[in-house]
């Protein structure tokens, strides 16, 4: 498989290995890769719970389980005084 990079993703790719960390560029690119889809999993999950929560919020609005914003500042304030 060929890939091409622009001149400063090789530069990167490149200075990954001078490093020493890395073997070769593509032990570079492969754990580039695998951390692609691991934040792409993350962002997954975060969205789903995201929309847990949203769901969350509109049953309590539903169920009349809401206050204004005044009383809950109020709240707050009184709270952390």
């Amino acid at each position: 498989m060929n890939i091409s990079l622009t001149p400063e993703l090789e530069k990167m790719l490149q200075d990954k290995v001078a490093s020493g960390l890395y073997n070769s560029a593509s032990e570079v690119v492969r754990e580039a890769l695998r951390l692609l889809f691991q934040l792409d999993e993350l962002k997954k999950h975060s969205i789903t719970e995201l929309n847990e929560e949203i769901e969350k919020g509109l049953s309590d609005i539903e169920a009349g389980r809401i206050s204004d914003g005044k009383t809950v500042l109020i709240n707050l304030l009184k709270r952390y005084e």
